[in-house]
C-alpha cells in the first residue's frame, strides 16, 4: 500500500501501448513547486517591455502601436508581425534560411515571383496580460507575440540601430 501512495498512475499513449493492453506507467509525485529559486532570464526592466497602451487597427489594417511604459513608441505594420511570427514553425522556418524576425521570405534563386495576395490579420486577441495573438488570413494562428518578443524586434530606426 505504501508503494501506492508515492506513486501515481499515469497512461501511455495508444502508439506506445500494445495493440491489447492498456498500459499504465508508475511516476513519482513532484514536490512542492521551486519555482522561487528560479533565475530571470530576460534582465530587460520589467517597465521597458510592459505597455502603456496598445492600438490594434485589424478595420483599417494598419497594424499595431504600442506605446511602452518607458516612453518608448513601437509600429509594427501586420505584414511585419507575421514575417516575425514566434511560434516554432516559423521560427525554424527562419533558422533555416538565415531570416531575422519580420524580414520577408526571398525567393529561391532562378523561381519567378508568384503573386501572393497581402496576408491580413483576420482577429487579434489578449493571451493573458503578457502577449498577444493573431490569427492570418493564411490560416496561421499559432504565434504568440509576448510583449518581450515585440520589444526585441521593435522595427523602429532607434531600435535597429541599437541592433546593429
Amino acid at each position: 500500500m505504501r508503494e501506492r501512495e508515492n506513486y501515481t498512475a499515469a497512461r501511455v499513449p495508444a502508439e506506445a501501448a500494445h495493440s491489447r493492453s492498456r498500459a499504465a506507467v508508475k511516476l513519482p509525485r513532484t514536490a512542492a513547486c521551486d519555482t522561487y529559486c528560479m533565475a530571470i532570464v530576460d534582465a530587460t526592466p520589467r517597465s521597458a517591455i510592459d505597455p502603456k497602451s496598445v492600438k490594434v487597427h485589424l478595420t483599417t489594417g494598419e497594424g499595431v502601436e504600442i506605446e511602452w511604459k518607458d516612453g518608448h513608441r513601437s509600429v509594427y505594420t501586420f505584414k511585419f508581425l507575421r514575417d516575425a511570427c514566434p511560434c516554432a514553425l516559423c521560427e525554424d522556418e527562419r533558422a533555416k534560411s538565415g531570416r531575422k524576425p519580420g524580414e520577408p521570405e526571398k525567393p529561391a534563386p532562378g523561381t519567378l515571383p508568384i503573386f501572393k495576395p497581402a496576408v491580413k490579420a483576420l482577429t487579434a486577441e489578449p493571451i493573458g496580460k503578457y502577449a498577444l495573438k493573431f490569427s492570418w488570413s493564411d490560416n496561421h494562428d499559432l504565434g504568440i507575440y509576448s510583449w518581450a518578443f515585440l520589444r526585441e524586434v521593435c522595427p523602429c530606426g532607434e531600435c535597429v540601430t541599437k541592433k546593429s
